[in-house]
């Protein structure tokens, strides 16, 4: 007897907990909705309340981290060291990296990929270079076939690059039209650049494989076979090919913007013209 009344006792025990764990998972929906009901009305710190409690409710809610990292971003200041604004961009990346590294449930293909850029996204704005890259790397591994985390990698490899080549141009008072031809200089910019121009070069021109009319993409492969040809001082046949190379880019870049505003002209609804002005 004494037995069955302890059976009983357990049994109800669990039903109680199930019961509380499906409550919970049902106020976390709730407050979800709620949440992205004042993200789309642009209540960011009551959006952000709402996916925290939903988050406490239910912790394997993987929604409710995404729009949680979302909102801490929108609060984020590019540029601003102030403590307060670091640390809401750190909320972010934390939320972020929890999805990215939750096993139990695992992150969508969707999730996952869009959780690493929100991450490689904040750490660019914030110039943390090397964590960035790291994460758009991630990010072409995810999915080889997205151009714009190529691209992404491009404008980092020219960001580290050009500075310190800009401050050993400066301390010789070159002009921008200027060639380096210091061969002690160039060799140290040579030496440290060399590896990050190369890379650029090659993630922007899969970024342009991918998407041939990425005209971001040309711009940038423009910059950085100038990068290129300004530390190869010792070969000047080099530094005038690869100045060839950047201009065709720039022509490049220009006709593509030229197709796209034509084609937009064409299609229904474009761009009107003022026939008082015909």
């Amino acid at each position: 007897m004494k037995r069955s009344v302890r059976l009983l006792a357990l049994m109800a025990a669990a039903l109680l907990l199930v019961s509380g764990v499906g409550c919970d998972k049902l106020r976390a929906r709730d407050q979800l909705n709620k949440g992205v009901k004042a993200f789309k009305d642009a209540k960011f710190e009551e959006a952000i309340e709402k996916f925290k409690n939903a988050v406490e409710y239910d912790p394997k809610l993987l929604n409710a981290r995404m729009y949680l990292a979302t909102a801490y971003s929108q609060q984020y200041v590019p540029g601003s060291d102030n403590a307060d604004n670091m640390q809401v961009g750190n909320q972010a990346i934390e939320q972020y990296k929890k999805v990215i590294e939750s096993t139990d449930p695992a992150p969508s293909r969707e999730q996952q990929l869009n959780s690493i850029k929100g991450v490689a996204g904040l750490y660019l704005q914030m110039k943390k270079f090397d964590d960035s890259r790291q994460y758009y790397v991630k990010a072409t591994e995810v999915d080889p076939n997205d151009p714009e985390p190529y691209y992404s990698v491009g404008v980092i490899d020219w960001t580290k690059t050009y500075q310190p080549r800009m401050e050993e141009r400066a301390k010789l008072g070159l002009k921008p039209t200027e060639q380096l031809k210091d061969k002690k200089v160039c060799a140290l910019v040579h030496a440290k650049n060399w590896d990050n121009v190369a890379d650029g070069i090659n993630m922007l021109t899969k970024a342009l494989e991918l998407r041939p009319d990425y005209d971001d993409a040309m711009a940038y492969l423009n910059l950085m076979y100038r990068e290129r040809a300004d530390i190869q001082c010792a070969d000047q046949s080099a530094y005038q090919s690869d100045t060839k190379l950047a201009d065709s880019w720039v022509d490049k870049n220009l006709l593509t913007k030229k197709e796209r505003a034509e084609k937009a002209a064409n299609q229904p609804g474009g761009i009107v013209m003022d026939p008082s002005k015909q």
